[in-house]
Parts: structure tokens; sequence; C-alpha cells
């Protein structure tokens, strides 16, 4: 070992009397002899034998982060054994390096006991707490796009057709094989389980209205309003949050947009106008297989199926999935680009919403279907 390297090696001299001992360090107090640190600062605290100990600094040649840390934690246990400690022949520099790294230890909070009936009942409050404060941005974010669509009325040259156009191909027409899918297979379904219920009665004919009245007023808009929220409203959330998260919302800011304008209006026209057009194709769609099942299960013809469906199906029947649509598309609009812009710059942030958007457009598409529901046998419609 070479004489540089003893001289930079952490050293520490005990200087014993009757009343106190007397620490003398010396070298490099730094992370590279974190080791040796180590060993010092835990020799200094097994031999603390009196009631004070003085830590001269006055030879430490150099002295960094780790060292100063340690030498404050050192000063900390000494006096949880009751040993007084104070640091001596300090430099300003050592001074202000102590300062900012003064130790704390990491003492656990204490853990509070509550009955499990307060946590539920908190969890509950949080819960309407929540709902509220959703509802109220809500309501409030449906103003802002109120206010920018009368904007682009005053002012049609600020009106981006073809990003509403472009979001109408990506919900109506890339949306229409899935939906045609799913509604026809609920259709067989519906049709299948009526004749089987029915023919105990000998009222399998009535499986037609059954159909008829159960796609048109209630299941086709529910259906396709459910699945544009799991894939166009997540799709939404999705987009807006990445752009938050690389800060493209604010790019447009800067450069004297309104992500309103330019980002939420085109994905909500587009919205309002593609879901009726999605909820008529789910009813012929269901309609058809409906028809083909009660064919095969039921030996309904397709003229007396067409001639029942004529009988039972009114045009307020028809109107009542209609009129649905385009508020339900309102609502999922609103929930996805509200998830969308309150991402974080987290990719947890980011699943997060996406989820979120997802849950809260269901829920609120159901509930605003039993509303309807509610509200069109009031009128009696």
């Amino acid at each position: 070992m070479t004489r540089s390297s003893l001289t930079q090696e952490p050293q520490a001299k005990f200087d014993r009397t009757s009343d106190r001992t007397t620490v003398k360090l010396a070298g490099f107090w730094t992370a590279e002899h974190a080791n040796r640190v180590e060993t010092l600062a835990a020799k200094m605290v097994a031999e603390a034998k009196q009631h004070r100990v003085i830590i001269d600094l006055g030879e430490i040649k150099r002295l960094d982060t780790l060292g100063a840390w340690v030498l404050d934690r050192t000063r900390h246990e000494l006096g949880g054994h009751e040993v007084s400690a104070d640091f001596v022949s300090v430099s300003p520099e050592q001074q202000i390096l102590l300062n900012e790294i003064a130790y704390r230890g990491f003492q656990e909070a204490p853990r509070v006991r509550r009955s499990k009936v307060m946590e539920f009942l908190a969890d509950v409050g949080k819960t309407v707490s929540g709902a509220g404060k959703d509802l109220l941005e809500g309501v409030s974010f449906l103003g802002e796009i109120v206010a920018a669509l009368l904007r682009l009325i005053v002012q049609p040259r600020r009106f981006r057709a073809p990003a509403v156009v472009n979001q109408l191909e990506q919900i109506a027409y890339r949306g229409v094989p899935i939906i045609v899918l799913i509604s026809f297979l609920v259709g067989c379904i519906i049709a299948q389980q009526g004749i089987f219920q029915l023919v105990r009665f000998g009222a399998t004919p009535f499986v037609v209205d059954l159909i008829g009245i159960l796609v048109l007023r209630e299941l086709a808009v529910l259906l396709t309003s459910i699945m544009v929220a799991g894939r166009s409203g997540s799709a939404f959330t999705a987009e807006i949050g990445s752009m938050k998260m690389r800060e493209e919302i604010d790019a447009l800011r800067v450069m004297g947009l309104d992500p309103v304008e330019v980002l939420i209006v085109p994905r909500i026209l587009a919205l309002v106008l593609a879901l009726p057009l999605l909820t008529f194709i789910s009813s012929i769609a269901a309609l058809v297989g409906g028809g083909i099942t009660s064919f095969i299960y039921g030996d309904i013809s397709y003229e007396v199926y067409l001639s029942r469906l004529n009988g039972a199906v009114g045009m307020n029947t028809f109107m009542v999935g209609m009129i649905k649509a385009p508020f339900m598309a309102l609502v999922i609009g609103i929930i996805a680009t509200l998830e969308g812009l309150a991402v974080a710059g987290s990719a947890e942030s980011l699943g997060k919403h996406v989820t979120s958007s997802v849950v809260k457009a269901i829920f609120m598409v159901i509930v605003l279907d039993g509303l309807f529901a509610m509200f069109f046998a009031a009128i009696k419609y």
C-alpha cells in the first residue's frame, strides 16, 4: 500500500479522559471508502464509555455526502445512548454539508385502529363525493363543448370537417362488422330462448313481438352504445391521454389553438352522428338473426315473421331507440375525452384513466337507458 493511499484511508484516533472521549478523524471520508467509514462509525458508538464525545473533523481532507450522513447519523445514535456528541474544528464547507444532509430516522407512522364498518362507510362517502365531483366536471366540460360549437358556428372556417370524416370512418365504418356480428348473435339467442319458453303455452308466434319490441326499443341501442364505449371511447381516452403525456395539448395552446375545438368537438360530433347509424344497423342485424332462428326453431316462415313484425312494431317503437342514441353518444364522448384530458405523465395513469373511461361510460349508458325507459313509460310513448 502506497503512502498516498494511507493518507486517503479514513482514520479515527481515540483519546479518552475521565469525563470525555475525543475522536480525531482524518483522511478521506467519502463514498469510495464506505466500508471503512461504516466500520469507524460503529467503533465510535461501541467505545463511547463516557457521557460526552467530541468528534474532531479538523484533519479530514475530504468529506462527501456519504461521509457527512454517516457522521451525523453516528451523532444521533450516540444521543440515543444518552451520550452527548459534538463536532469541533468544522470548516464552513463541512458545516454546510452537515446541515444539508442532516440525518433523520425513519420511523413507522403509528397505525390507527379503525372500525371496519367506519372504513366501509368512509369508502362509500368518498365514492359518492367522487361521483358528485365527476358529475360537476362533466357538466362544466359540456359547457365548454357548447361554447366551442357556438364559436365554430360563428366562424365556420375554423371547423375541421376532415377530422369529423376521419372519426366517422373510425367509429362507424370500421365498427360495423363487430356490431353486426354481435347484434345478429344476440337476436338469434333471444329468438331461441323466447321460442323455448313460449312453446309451452302454444304462443310461439308471439316471439316475433318479443324480438321486435325488445330489439328496437332497448337492446340495439344498448348493445351498440356499450360496444362503442369499449371500442371508440377507450380509443379517445388513449389518444388524448397520449397527447397529454407528450405535452402536445400544451403545444396546441402555445400555437393559439383551442384543444376543445381541435380534438374534442370533431370526436363528439362524429360520435353523435355515428351512433344512431350503428343503432339502426344493429337493429336490422338483430331482427335478421331473430327471423332466421324463428324459422329454424319455431317453424315461422319469413312471410309470417315480417307480417307479425309489421303489426307489433310501430314508428314509436323504432323512434324510442333512435332518440336515445345521440344522448348516449354525447355521454360516451364527454366521459372519454374528459378522462383523456385528466391523464398525468405516466403510463400507469394512462391505463387507469382508459379503464375508468370504459367503466364510467358503460355505467352511465345503462343509467341513461333506465331514465329514458321511465320517461317514455310516463308519457306512454
